[in-house]
């Protein structure tokens, strides 16, 4: 099974496996100091060419038109990349959830809303301050975080 897919139970296609290797290549080969150094040689060899094409619009058309191209591209490969980083944290962090003391009601909750997630995370923050005063507070804490967790994963 492609760890990929596993939420499918079954392998990728072909050119998604493709882009995915693509993909993961250029990122590292984008995230090198080599690849930063020939980027700034080709911009400065374009600065530097600029006299000997008088500075014409062809000359400025060149890096502007190469810029654009290869951030456009860069924003697919980044977000392909984060995608997939995103999700396997995601079912790294599920399964330990699952397999711990933690609450399991927590484990999806990835897929509410804003606002649900900002009272979840403040009720876990004030569990949380209760845990380190030593606050007797800290069992309604507890069952005000579980009620709400429970609420909004249904």
């Amino acid at each position: 099974m492609n760890p990929g897919n596993a939420s499918t139970g079954r392998s990728g296609s072909h050119s998604s496996r493709l882009f995915n290797e693509i993909a993961n290549r250029t990122s590292q080969a984008a995230g090198r100091a080599l690849t930063f150094v020939i980027a700034g040689g080709i911009v400065v060899a374009w600065a530097l060419s600029g006299p000997l094409f008088g500075f014409s619009d062809t000359w400025q058309l060149v890096i502007n038109t190469g810029t654009t191209i290869v951030t456009f591209l860069m924003v697919f490969l980044i977000q392909n990349s984060q995608n997939r980083d995103s999700a396997a944290i995601q079912v790294k962090l599920d399964e330990l959830i699952r397999v711990s003391v933690a609450h399991n009601s927590f484990v999806g909750i990835e897929h509410l809303t804003d606002d649900e997630l900002e009272d979840i995370r403040t009720r876990c923050e004030q569990r949380a301050l209760a845990e380190k005063a030593g606050d007797a507070t800290v069992r309604e804490a507890d069952r005000k975080a579980d009620q709400a967790a429970n609420q909004a994963t249904g």
